[in-house]
C-alpha cells in the first residue's frame, strides 16, 4: 500500500535524536515521493510496483526531488500550520538534504526488507539480500515502536529545554 505511515516511526525516532539537525517534514515528504511509482502502477496496473524508484540509485536520484522541493514545501507547511510560535520553520538546505536522504534510502531498505519484487542494488544485482531479514509483523513492531518511543523523547527533550 503506498504511503503507508508506518515508515513514519523510525523518522520520528531520528528527529528525537537529532532535533533540529533534522525534519521530520522534509522526511515524510520523501516517503511521498518515494511512492508516487508504485501508486501510479497500482492506478494503471502496469509496470513493476516497486521498480526504479524503490532501488537505491532511485532513492538517490529522487533525494534531489525531495530535497528541491520539501524544504520550501516544508517550511510553508510549518507557518500555514501556525508551528512558528513553537519552533524555528527555516530548514537549512543541509537539513533538508540530510532528511531526505534518509528518507529516500530507510524507504528503499524497509520495503526491500517486506516485499518480494524490490530490487534495492539495480542495476548491479537483482537479488534483494533484505528481503525476509526480519518478519513482516516484527518490522511493523519496529516502525511502530521506534515511533513511539521516538515521540515521548521528542517531547520530554522539548519540555525540558522550555523548563530552562
Amino acid at each position: 500500500m503506498p504511503f503507508t505511515p508506518f515508515h513514519m516511526g523510525p523518522g520520528i525516532a531520528i528527529k528525537a535524536l537529532l532535533q533540529g539537525s533534522f525534519s521530520l517534514m522534509v522526511f515524510g515528504w520523501a516517503q511521498i515521493i518515494m511512492d508516487i511509482q508504485p501508486l501510479i502502477v497500482m492506478i494503471t496496473g502496469e509496470g513493476h510496483l516497486h521498480g526504479f524508484s524503490h532501488t537505491f540509485v532511485g532513492a538517490s536520484l529522487l533525494t534531489v526531488v525531495a530535497t528541491l522541493s520539501g524544504k520550501h514545501l516544508s517550511e510553508w507547511g510549518l507557518r500555514w500550520l501556525e508551528l512558528d510560535r513553537f519552533m524555528p520553520t527555516k530548514i537549512s538546505w543541509p537539513v533538508a538534504f540530510f532528511s531526505a536522504a534518509i528518507g529516500c534510502a530507510s524507504h528503499v531498505v524497509l520495503d526491500a526488507i517486506m516485499h518480494h519484487d524490490v530490487e534495492p542494488f539495480f542495476p548491479i544485482s537483482l537479488t534483494n539480500p533484505l528481503l525476509n531479514l526480519l518478519s513482516n509483523q516484527a518490522l511493523h513492531q519496529f516502525c511502530l515502536y521506534s515511533g513511539l518511543i521516538g515521540g515521548v523523547v521528542f517531547f520530554v527533550v522539548a519540555w525540558r529545554q522550555r523548563r530552562r
